[in-house]
């Protein structure tokens, strides 16, 4: 794979700068969703069984490389506190001095690594001064490693680096979906706008058997092929564009599927009244709001001879009832398949994760990213600057 993980390094006694992502949701000065902080639980207590003293990098929040009280790491440690069973001490301003002095077993939090503009501009005295405070870099926050800034790209090539375990965990179940996957490759993408997609859908035709297009991008797809949308959610200044991904697919043995019949209502909101008709029977004052029950058997079928499931982004709009039942038939089926062992299934995006979580689907996929737009670039065939500095 061409990077190192926490069995690689020799830790004991050691302190390792580790990179963390615990940019969790707050209200009132309380954390109310500690996902982040849970997944970097096994990184910390690892470093410490090895007989490390794990201080802990993050960021939190865009305070623009300014100092923004509330936008400081500090209350995020009682729920650090209490994911980790310990103490965690804060430091504002850390010096290498004060780190040797703190007793074996310690966990340090440093401020927020963006209170200084030098962290996204990755400048090399930053990545310098960092370099200084520890022994080993271990980097556990895959979500940002697409940003290339001090303290996830400068400071990794200056000490010996490895991934965490969250990162060991991402890295290794994305080349098993991209890199060397086991055939047929199955990819569901769905969402709002085929612009924001473009050079994920231009990387997958070239990798993938099978490409299920959903959402409000489908609609794009079926307005390029001449057909009426209707009041449709569609980008029509776009439709050029899809016919060359198709035109890109054909060349590339991938096959496209894009929903034989839809559900459409005249209105957007839950329980409206809707009907299932052809995908190229939309009516004029009508909008596509899901794929119809032939498109969902079509998937099925795809699904049933896969090996391999790569999902982002939603087939329909999943938030509302009835115009949840494509995505949701589709998450159950790519669950109960992994569970079975007969696929792995990798899925990552805000939306891709709240749907499966809604179809109840979302703890029987072999791996479900949190990492946002680091996810999405890598799919894209993107380099990440935060991986490419540990290898």
């Amino acid at each position: 794979m061409g990077w190192k993980t926490l069995d690689d390094m020799d830790l004991d006694g050691k302190i390792v700068l580790t990179r963390v992502d615990i940019n969790v949701p707050m209200d009132n000065g309380k954390v109310t969703d500690d996902t982040r902080i849970q997944r970097i639980v096994p990184t910390i207590r690892d470093i410490l069984a090895k007989g490390g003293t794990p201080v802990m990098l993050a960021h939190f929040g865009r305070p623009k490389g300014k100092p923004v009280p509330e936008m400081s790491l500090r209350q995020v440690v009682p729920a650090l506190e209490a994911a980790l069973g310990q103490a965690v001490t804060f430091v504002e301003r850390p010096s290498r001095e004060a780190l040797d002095d703190l007793a074996p077993g310690t966990i340090v939090l440093v401020e927020n690594t963006r209170f200084s503009e030098m962290e996204e501009k990755n400048d090399p005295k930053m990545a310098q001064f960092l370099a200084s405070l520890g022994d080993v870099y271990c980097n556990d926050a895959f979500s940002a490693a697409h940003r290339a800034h001090a303290s996830t790209e400068g400071v990794a090539r200056l000490l010996p680096a490895c991934a965490g375990r969250l990162m060991q965990a991402e890295l290794s179940a994305l080349e098993k979906a991209l890199g060397q996957p086991e055939r047929p490759v199955v990819a569901v993408v769905g969402g709002a706008k085929v612009s924001t997609k473009l050079d994920l859908l231009g990387n997958l035709v070239s990798k993938v058997d099978h490409l299920v297009i959903g959402g409000g991008m489908a609609n794009t797809f079926l307005a390029a092929q001449g057909i009426d949308v209707g009041k449709s959610l569609a980008e029509h200044d776009m439709t050029d564009t899809a016919r060359e991904i198709m035109a890109k697919a054909q060349a590339a043995g991938c096959n496209i599927l894009l929903p034989l019949d839809v559900v459409v209502a005249r209105e957007f909101k839950a329980g409206a009244e809707n009907e299932t008709v052809a995908a190229d029977a939309c009516p004029a004052d009508a909008m596509i709001l899901d794929a119809g029950p032939e498109t969902v058997k079509k998937v099925a079928e795809v699904l049933e001879d896969a090996k391999t499931l790569i999902w982002n982004g939603p087939m329909g709009a999943f938030e509302i009832e009835p115009f949840d039942r494509a995505t949701n038939a589709a998450a159950k089926q790519a669950a109960e398949l992994s569970k079975a062992g007969r696929l792995i299934s990798v899925a990552g995006g805000g939306d891709t994760v709240a749907a499966l979580n809604k179809a109840g689907a979302a703890e029987d996929f072999t791996y479900i990213s949190t990492a946002g737009g680091a996810f999405l670039e890598w799919m894209e065939g993107k380099t990440l600057p935060g991986v490419a500095a540990l290898g």
